[in-house]
């Protein structure tokens, strides 16, 4: 892996998380420099290397999540692997865990136990319901979460059955405030020097999808409203949703700024609507919003997706169309920010091929991060960490012997 680079450079981060959440973190500290070890299980690695595998071993999500990172295999329900991570966390600034709460305690791996060690480390720990509460024992995926925080409820149409998203939005909002939570512990710590000056960062799946619902509770408890599922519409903001086009494509409409509206309806041939002063703010709109969706609608209908957005473009009305996975990939204004990355990765065996990845966000000017490399193949650093812990190779190749590493 080339030098590290990135306003994170020189801090070292252990990643014992499995799936998205943790891994989504680990990914983010790595593309700005931070020197992040995921530790795997011996053999069959993080279970994201066989998700979404269309051939090989290794699936290009894994390679996408585990961008900028080193990997070596540990067992960590032996007692061997166990000293190799507190040896680990004990030269770290960060560790990151997805595991159930209480699993780390049980193998002597607690945040107590690596701050004892290291009083410095930052530990995050992601998990579907938190470290504390009645729930926290209960397994928790993303799906749940998404369920249980309030989103599934509000995601579909009202006459059939809640729907999700087509990713993995609970992880990776998640993995978000995990980051956020190293970060503020890692300015703590520098901020403020002492004796214990480490964090313990307590990320719950649930939670992350919650701070999304935006005034769900509140709306509820003062107004007694219960939001519902609305389609493609937003409810309470009027007019924002998604039309239909001459030639079967959709576009994404949002009028629901007041001067926006008014350009909107203009666009759209209905003046009359512009300056009625029903509409004149959102809670008029929203009252009529069915009335103003059918007034656009029938006007995209009258158009291609094409036609209908530079017409909407030139009012300067917000609009634009549903890309696809092909659209996305050739798209130019993907390609002119960088999205679009380009790396030779291996599919199958020693076939390898030019694949493009997604660029690295956000954009920074000064010390932009960078992908250094694509996610690791299995126990590709194994030696190479141990190395650096001082573990001499006598010692190394017995922990391989007896299937520790």
């Amino acid at each position: 892996m080339s030098e590290q680079t990135g306003p994170l450079s020189g801090i070292r981060v252990v990643e014992l998380g499995n799936f998205i959440a943790a891994p989504t973190a680990g990914r983010l500290l790595a593309d700005f420099g931070a020197d992040v070890v995921k530790v795997e299980r011996p053999g069959t690695g993080d279970e994201l290397r066989r998700w979404r595998l269309h051939a090989g071993d290794t699936s290009l999500l894994f390679r996408t999540l585990g961008r900028n990172k080193r990997s070596m295999t540990v067992d960590l329900r032996r007692p061997e692997g166990q000293d190799i991570v507190r040896a680990l966390a004990a030269r770290s600034d960060v560790l990151l865990e997805n595991f159930r709460p209480g699993t780390l305690e049980r193998w002597g791996l607690g945040p107590d136990e690596l701050r004892a060690l290291n009083p410095r480390l930052v530990v995050v720990r992601v998990s579907g319901y938190g470290q504390t509460g009645p729930y926290r024992d209960r397994p928790g995926f993303g799906g749940v979460a998404e369920a249980i925080g309030g989103l599934r409820a509000l995601t579909g149409y009202p006459d059939r059955p809640p729907t999700r998203v087509g990713v993995s939005l609970a992880d990776s909002v998640a993995g978000l405030y995990a980051v956020i939570g190293a970060l503020m512990g890692l300015l703590r710590r520098d901020r403020e020097p002492g004796a214990n000056p480490g964090e313990v960062v307590d990320v719950a799946l649930y939670e992350a999808v919650y701070s999304l619902m935006e005034s769900l509770i509140p709306d509820f408890e003062a107004f007694g409203v219960v939001r519902g599922p609305a389609g493609s519409a937003l409810p309470g903001v009027a007019p924002s949703n998604t039309y239909r086009c001459a030639d079967g494509k959709y576009i994404v409409v949002s009028g629901n700024g007041d001067a926006i509206f008014r350009r909107l309806m203009h666009a759209v041939g209905h003046a009359d609507l512009a300056d009625d002063p029903r509409f004149a703010d959102n809670a008029g709109r929203v009252a009529h919003a069915e009335l103003l969706d059918d007034a656009i609608g029938a006007w995209t209908a009258t158009l291609t997706q094409e036609a209908a957005e530079a017409v909407l473009r030139a009012a300067s009305v917000p609009c634009g169309p549903i890309l696809t996975a092909p659209d996305i990939a050739k798209d130019p204004h993907f390609e002119a920010r960088g999205m679009h990355e380009r790396h030779r990765v291996r599919l199958d065996g020693d076939r390898e091929t030019e694949v493009t990845f997604p660029g690295i966000v956000p954009t920074l000017t000064e010390r932009p991060g960078r992908t250094r490399a694509l996610g690791p193949e299995l126990g590709e650093h194994t030696e190479a960490v141990l190395a650096e812990l001082g573990v001499p190779g006598e010692a190394v190749a017995r922990l391989r012997e007896n299937g520790v590493i």
